[in-house]
């Protein structure tokens, strides 16, 4: 019976230590996933620019776990063709970029460790670097694990005007309805004069009426009346 009792008592320390490893598995699982490194190439990915400008081609790193050695490099899609553009390293936070190497002579790397910035700005550009380019970082303490984002630029002869239409229909609703608030103005200002003008005239008549009673030997009747002798 006793040892019926240590089999169940083993055999259930087992089952939770095996559950409590589960979780361990999955919490570290969890904490990984969110604490990996992240790059990005902002809110926007894509920028329309005239030709002949400078664009700045932006991306920034992030890591909760920390950085050490983080490679970087960007990669311009020439319609399949992966074309390196620059490279570099990043020892560990705080400490700005070494080793950067350009192969691009148009470009200029901008990035500073102050805002995990791995940016750099493309000059002078023409139709043909219109595309996708891709910034790629490699974490070590990640074990090497690869991260990506893509950036588009658009090239264009000259830029949109912006939309005004949106701005027409505001303008336009409230010019009507200015318009119709000075159209009520002036249709209550005719109405409270046209009234006046009214009680104005009901007055004058009603004094010529008593004028006109008067005249009429209604108040002289009276005072005759008054003065009748008794019989």
């Amino acid at each position: 019976m006793a040892s019926m009792d240590r089999t169940g008592v083993s055999g259930r320390l087992r089952s939770g230590d095996l559950l409590h490893a589960g979780l361990a598995v999955v919490l570290l699982l969890g904490v990984w996933g969110v604490s990996g490194l992240e790059v990005s190439t902002g809110k926007v990915s894509s920028i329309e620019a005239m030709n002949g400008s400078t664009v700045l081609i932006p991306c920034t790193y992030s890591s909760c776990i920390g950085i050490k050695d983080l490679f970087f490099n960007w990669h311009y899609n020439d319609n399949g063709t992966m074309l390196k553009l620059c490279e570099g390293e990043i020892p560990m936070e705080g400490v700005e970029p070494r080793g950067v190497s350009v192969y691009h002579e148009r470009i200029e790397f901008v990035g500073s460790s102050k805002g995990n910035n791995i940016s750099f700005l493309l000059w002078n550009i023409t139709f043909e670097d219109q595309g996708e380019y891709i910034c790629f970082a490699r974490n070590p303490k990640e074990k090497n694990r690869n991260h990506t984002a893509i950036f588009t630029l658009i090239v264009v002869d000259q830029l949109k005007d912006p939309d005004s239409s949106l701005t027409v229909v505001i303008v336009s609703v409230l010019g009507g309805v200015i318009g119709l608030a000075i159209f009520l103005m002036v249709v209550k200002g005719l109405v409270v004069n046209f009234l006046l003008d009214g009680g104005e005239k009901n007055k004058d008549c009603l004094v010529n009426s008593g004028n006109d009673n008067t005249e009429n030997g209604l108040s002289g009747a009276k005072a005759d009346n008054k003065g009748t002798p008794k019989a």
